[in-house]
This record gives structure tokens, C-alpha cells and sequence, in this order.
């Protein structure tokens, strides 16, 4: 081999490589084959989103999953076949593991194990901007890993290069004890007091202004949304949890003042210690006076999704408040043909189509919320407007609470 071959193999060698994953998921005796799937799917994109390419998928049916390793011994020993022979850097359970199971898999796989938390816990990481989420995320994370640590985890010191591969000079083994992770618990816990404090000023300051949050599924287009209506660039990708940081934005329109303030998206088996490691941003939600709940009608399980936000609402008190529902991406959907199409398309034809019914769903979750949803797609424009015009409306209702009296010409300038 040539020196000039030798030199370009050695660049090659140290490039970095992109980590491997293969799902596991137990699958119960109510959940539908099309069920596991979609979570399946939902668990691949979380496994992209974080930087590590999915290889394959195990799933096995049980009424409850095994004490010891979750799955069964036959699917175990599968499981550490397809490791070893194809070389692969993680699994990753669509449920989260007693710190038990957790070392025991470890133990037996002899890779690293992630469960559905570590993996949000993870995501939220990397895509924390500001301090306090920073902290939120961190304080959290500790606090799920403790009672999980053993020799095996690389999780805890790794440090994050890039935005599409994961990796870096983080540490090979874990060289701090329980007492020394207490320790820096401690510590996290005083700082998040102290940025909270800053935050309740912030907000004491807010009072007085119609307060809107918008709230949703994760990827169904809440950033795309905001920066219509304020102009701003908030980072808006195909990805789950592109938003951590709670954004908020100063909006006028037809001479009416209002916050208007971004959140993470919710999500399927959200961890309950996750939800209360976003105060900050759950704040946001439980101070607002008018939520838009925008929904990816495109999704074929969207009303599922429907029925984990307003779940998730109820259980942060917030479930009691206006809701401006709105149905985004109507482009990637078809929508019911007239009668006299459909009288030349044969039964199968349009049960196959899947046709979407707006006028049906708009009735349907007016009697919901009180208020008739929107239909629209954000990245098109399509409807922007009569989004718009649903906003102001409700907000203006909102507005006459705090200010009764309000003088229809007085204006108000646009603060970014």
C-alpha cells in the first residue's frame, strides 16, 4: 500500500461514525398492529432526532413485560445475536426501565441501553438554549440516571458535536460517585431557584396584556405558526422537540396588544418527572388566557394526538382554559369531494382515500371547545389569514376582560 493510500485509509478510520439503534418494544394485548407502527415510527424519529440511525426493530407480545430484563429470555438472546453480528452501539425501549432492568439489559447486551425517557432526556439536551432549560434538562437528567448509574454509561459526561451526529470527547467511563451527583443535584436545584425568581419578575411585569400560548403535539408546526403571526425566525425543523426554550413575543393586530409565546411540543408516554422539569415553560402555559392548540391534521392518528394534549393539559391544571383549536397542514390531506364526484368513485375508491370531512370536525369540536377551529397550512399560506382573524377575535375577548373600557382606535406599536 502506497503512503499517499495509507494517509487517505487513516482519514477515513477517523471520521465520525454514525451510532446504530435497534427498538424494542413489548406490545400489549389492546394495542392494534397499526398501533405498534405508529409508535414504532414515533420511537424511530425520536432516534433520528437525537443523531443515531435505526438498523432494526424487535417487538414481542406479553401481557406485562418481564421483571428482570423486560423481555423474555428467547427474545433476549435474539436481541444479543443481532448485536453481536451486527455490531450495532444501542437499544432503545418504547418504555421506560426500572433501574433493575436497566443493568441487568446492560449486563446482558453489554451496550449501551436507552428507555424512552433517557432518550427525550437526551434530545432535550441538546436542543436547550437558554439557562434555565439548560438547567431544567440537566437537573432532570441526573435525577432519572442516580439509582440507574453503573460502569457502562457513557451518558453523563458526553459532550454533543454537531447537530446531526452525536459523540464528542466525552467521558469513556463514569468517574463520579452517587455523593458527587447528589452534590451537583444540589447545586442545580439552587440555580434553577434563582432563575425562577428572575422569571416570576418577568412575568409579574406581563400582567395586564392578553397572555396566548401555543401549545401541541410535537412536529405539528407551533414555531412555523409563531413566526407567521410575529415575524421572528424561532427555529422551526422537521424534527421532534425542535422548541425546548420557551419563546415569547409582543404582537399587535387591529390595534390589539397580546403575548404570544411558543412551548415544547407534548408527546405519547411523556415522563411525568419530564413534565415537572419544565416549569418555566409549563408556567407560560397555566398563566395564559387563551391557548391555540395546533394540530398536524396530515397525521393519520391525529385525534389521538388531540387526546394526549388535552390529557396533558388537564394534569397541569390547565385544562379549563379558551381553546382556538387549529387544524395546520390541510395541504397533505384530501379533503370530502362534492356529490357529484363522489357518485363516480366506487366504494373501495374512497374508503382507500381517506377522505377528510372539515365541515364534520369543525361541528364536532365547536361543541368541544366552544370556539370553531381553524383550517390551514402554515408553510403554504394557505388560510394565514383566517387564522388570523380567529386569533384576533378570541383574543379580543379576552382583552375586554382586562380593559372593559378599551378605546377601539387607540394604537399600539409593534414591539419585536
Amino acid at each position: 500500500m502506497s503512503k499517499h493510500s495509507r494517509k487517505i485509509q487513516k482519514l477515513y478510520e477517523t471520521a465520525p461514525k454514525e451510532e446504530t439503534a435497534i427498538l424494542v418494544s413489548v406490545v400489549r394485548q389492546y394495542q392494534t398492529e397499526q398501533q405498534t407502527e405508529e409508535y414504532l415510527d414515533e420511537l424511530a424519529f425520536l432516534t433520528e432526532t437525537l443523531g443515531a440511525k435505526t438498523v432494526y426493530r424487535f417487538t414481542q407480545k406479553m401481557e406485562k413485560p418481564d421483571i428482570k430484563t423486560f423481555v423474555g429470555t428467547g427474545k433476549l438472546e435474539e436481541i444479543a445475536a443481532y448485536i453481536k453480528h451486527f455490531e450495532v452501539d444501542m437499544v432503545i425501549f418504547d418504555d421506560d426501565l426500572s433501574p433493575s432492568q436497566m443493568r441487568n439489559l446492560e449486563n446482558e447486551l453489554k451496550v449501551t441501553i436507552y428507555d424512552r425517557s433517557l432518550l427525550i432526556l437526551d434530545i432535550f439536551l441538546n436542543r436547550a438554549q437558554t439557562a434555565q432549560a439548560k438547567t431544567q434538562v440537566e437537573l432532570a437528567r441526573f435525577q432519572y440516571l442516580l439509582p440507574r448509574l453503573t460502569n457502562m454509561w457513557t451518558h453523563l459526561e458526553r459532550q454533543r458535536g454537531g447537530t446531526t451526529t452525536r459523540g464528542g470527547a466525552g467521558e469513556k467511563e463514569i468517574e463520579t460517585d452517587k455523593r458527587d451527583i447528589r452534590g451537583r443535584i444540589t447545586l442545580l436545584k439552587e440555580k434553577l431557584r434563582e432563575i425562577e425568581k428572575q422569571g416570576e419578575t418577568q412575568r409579574k411585569g406581563r400582567k395586564g396584556i392578553v397572555r396566548v400560548a401555543v401549545v401541541g403535539y410535537t412536529n405539528v408546526g407551533k414555531s412555523t405558526l409563531m413566526n407567521l403571526i410575529t415575524k421572528t425566525n424561532i427555529l422551526a425543523e422537521n424534527k421532534l422537540f425542535a422548541t425546548v426554550d420557551s419563546t415569547v413575543r409582543k404582537v399587535v393586530l387591529e390595534n390589539v396588544p397580546f403575548l404570544l409565546s411558543d412551548t415544547v411540543g407534548f408527546i405519547r408516554k411523556l415522563p411525568t418527572h419530564l413534565i415537572a422539569a419544565f416549569k418555566s415553560t409549563l408556567d407560560e402555559i397555566r398563566e395564559a388566557d387563551l391557548l391555540v392548540h395546533v394540530v398536524d391534521i396530515s397525521h393519520p392518528h391525529f385525534e389521538d394526538h388531540i387526546a394526549v394534549v388535552t390529557q396533558t393539559l388537564s394534569e397541569i391544571n390547565a385544562g379549563d382554559k379558551p381553546i382556538l383549536l387549529v387544524f395546520n397542514k390541510i395541504d397533505l390531506v384530501e379533503t370530502m369531494p362534492s356529490e357529484e364526484d363522489s357518485m363516480k368513485m366506487t366504494e373501495l375508491e374512497l374508503e382507500e382515500a381517506n377522505f377528510l370531512d372539515f365541515d364534520a370536525l369543525a361541528e364536532a369540536y365547536q361543541k368541544k371547545t366552544g370556539i370553531p377551529p381553524v383550517f390551514m397550512a402554515a408553510v403554504s399560506g394557505q388560510n394565514v389569514e383566517g387564522f388570523r382573524q380567529a386569533l384576533v377575535t378570541e383574543v379580543k375577548k379576552q382583552h375586554r376582560k382586562i380593559y372593559p373600557h378599551y378605546l377601539e382606535d387607540q394604537t399600539f406599536s409593534l414591539e419585536e
